[in-house]
């Protein structure tokens, strides 16, 4: 068992322990045909919305905990369509001849990233990744390997639950053409040169130029934690 300091929890944390009970709660009001069991998640649903609403507050968010209890309820399904899950985002670490890292300034944020999306369906990870890079940066590339497998909360790039999937690509043609509405520039960019705003770079920089190089990397996934819930960098 690890050892496991007791201290104040980070904003981290209570997203987490917030997200995890409402997630909990809507899959639970999915399911069950109990006016009971509904009573209990819907008060589940109510303090983990005042969880999450101070730890937005830290960030100098204000939310109402009222509208959030509602647009929880609201997105309840039935059965296994109600089944709460994280979403998945697919990342692609492009490389060209020159060994630099493809990467995307977001219009909305300005931050500069390596191309990612969200997971479309009917197409699998490869397939988003392929179409993701084509649609926001004109360049054509093909799948390599998959290097990382990444919990975004824990990570702390976000703040809703989500899984990153990031598969290592190799530019093969195309030229550079930001996307017009989600990119604001894109550009090739070497090790050591990334441009001012990037997205936590010491999170996966190194890792993406080994790539590029060609070194062995195993896929780098979150460790499970022992136990999960008491603090986010155990």
């Amino acid at each position: 068992m690890s050892d496991h300091g007791v201290g104040p929890p980070s904003q981290l944390d209570l997203l987490r322990w917030a997200e995890a009970l409402a997630g909990s709660a809507r899959t639970g009001l999915g399911f069950t045909e109990s006016l009971y069991e509904q009573e209990r998640y819907e008060e589940v649903l109510q303090v983990a919305a005042e969880i999450r609403v101070r730890a937005d507050a830290l960030s100098g968010g204000s939310f109402d905990v009222d509208t959030l209890v509602a647009d929880w309820l609201g997105s309840v399904g039935r059965g296994v369509p109600g089944y709460v899950t994280p979403k998945v985002t697919i990342g692609a670490v492009v490389g060209n001849s020159a060994g630099e890292l493809l990467m995307v300034q977001r219009a909305d944020s300005g931050v500069w990233l390596y191309p990612t999306g969200w997971a479309d369906v009917g197409y699998s990870a490869a397939e988003v990744v392929v179409k993701e890079v084509l649609e926001e940066t004109g360049i054509q590339c093909e799948v390599v390997r998959p290097i990382a497998i990444l919990d975004g909360m824990r990570l702390g790039i976000t703040g809703i639950p989500l899984y990153s999937l990031v598969f290592h690509c190799r530019m093969t043609g195309g030229e550079l053409s930001a996307h017009p509405l989600e990119c604001s520039d894109v550009g090739f960019f070497a090790e050591g040169s990334l441009p001012e705003g990037s997205a936590l770079p010491e999170e996966w920089a190194a890792e993406a130029f080994a790539a590029i190089r060609g070194e062995e990397l195993d896929v780098r996934f979150d460790r499970p934690r022992d136990p999960p819930w008491l603090v986010a960098d155990a």
